[in-house]
């Protein structure tokens, strides 16, 4: 089927402005027409590693959550820790961070709550059906309590998936610390021998007496289940994942975890085509945008969103002066996503997708004024 993805672009008059845009495309798009009466809604978005300065403003988070409580719903600002080692590892630092960079409950209209709990290890387990490489998702508490879901993103390159948008917010940004370990390993956490201090606070939480203890702590593999709820417990950041999977396998993990995030609750996504970074936000620092800004873009359907993302910015020129600029010396490449990152394939994730149910991601482009 095709899904319908509803486009306003970023110009503006005099007397309007890019917010009062993004209101009138919520309303076009039917966000209205799921019913938020007293229920929990959840905006996923990414609040940026501190230094980048490319992530979404708190600013685009207000119209969502004004929107939401004007149709009688709670709405919250969520995101859940992360695996590597930076300012968002886990949740005082996170919330530190959120107010770095402009987040509070002031400028987003809602209050701020980190998916996954204080360490990234209070998580919910939901079922992927029909997984391949998955069959149980670990998602933040917070995200799989929620009524409903909402995600706001930045669609940008991605040095790891290729591209970044609704599909990477869901599956990858819901995922609690043990479940972006699953994402990105095919093996098992190790530990930092010049870190280690012997704590052994990660044996607390080890549930199959895989941690031993010497000098320093180690892992048997022969017992460790990889499920990286020590790397969560960690106090000093010893225990660290190998982030070794082929990369279209991340793709189609991501996938079924977006499946299982989003099954039997009501969802939509907003997607902001501006500020096209060549790396992900997780990144302490950013680059000069590869392409101009486009727009904002609306639909029900994560797949539809993130294809219209991709082909509408396939067709921008590109930026004097840009990372992606470097790499055409022949002319504009095909793939402005290949070529700014080559080593990855953004199109498995619709490939996975389609082989999934979730749809290959066909939309009807309908825009808003």
């Amino acid at each position: 089927m095709t899904s319908k993805v509803f486009f306003t672009d970023m110009h503006t008059e005099l007397n309007d402005s890019l917010l009062s845009k993004m209101r009138r495309l919520l309303e076009a798009s039917g966000l209205g027409d799921i019913d938020m009466e007293k229920k929990f809604v959840a905006i996923k978005v990414h609040f940026g590693e501190y230094g980048n300065l490319a992530f979404l403003r708190p600013n685009y988070v207000k119209v969502i959550a004004d929107f939401v409580k004007s149709k009688g719903g709670i709405p919250f600002a969520t995101d859940c820790n992360t695996l590597y080692v930076g300012m968002r590892k886990n949740a005082v630092e996170h919330l530190e961070n959120a107010a770095l960079n402009g987040f509070n409950p002031t400028t987003t209209g809602c209050q701020i709550i980190i998916g996954d709990g204080l360490k990234g290890t209070d998580d919910v387990e939901l079922p992927v059906e029909g997984g391949q490489y998955v069959k149980i998702a670990k998602i933040g508490r917070a995200v799989a309590d929620a009524d409903i879901l909402i995600t706001l993103n930045h669609f940008k390159c991605h040095e790891i998936t290729g591209i970044g948008g609704a599909l990477k917010n869901i599956g990858m940004g819901c995922a609690s610390r043990r479940g972006k370990m699953e994402l990105h390993t095919s093996g098992k956490p190790s530990v930092l021998g010049d870190k280690c201090r012997n704590c052994k606070k990660c044996a607390k939480v080890c549930a199959q007496d895989a941690i031993v203890f010497g000098k320093t702590a180690s892992i048997d593999f022969d017992k460790c289940a990889g499920c990286g709820r020590c790397i969560g417990a960690c106090p000093f950041d010893a225990i660290i994942s190998q982030y070794d999977e082929k990369m279209e396998v991340v793709n189609a993990k991501i996938v079924e975890y977006s499946k299982a995030t989003i099954a039997g609750k009501p969802s939509f996504h907003i997607s902001v085509l501006a500020d096209v970074s060549p790396y992900c936000d997780c990144h302490a620092e950013n680059d000069v945008p590869i392409i101009p800004d486009v727009g904002f873009f609306a639909s029900a359907d994560p797949v539809a969103i993130d294809r219209a993302c991709a082909e509408i910015a396939q067709q921008q020129p590109v930026v004097h002066g840009s990372r992606l600029e470097k790499c055409c010396e022949h002319g504009k490449p095909d793939d402005i996503f290949a070529a700014t990152n080559p080593n990855t394939r953004w199109q498995s994730h619709f490939e996975h997708a389609e082989r999934m149910g979730m749809g290959d991601g066909s939309y009807e482009l309908v825009t808003v004024r």
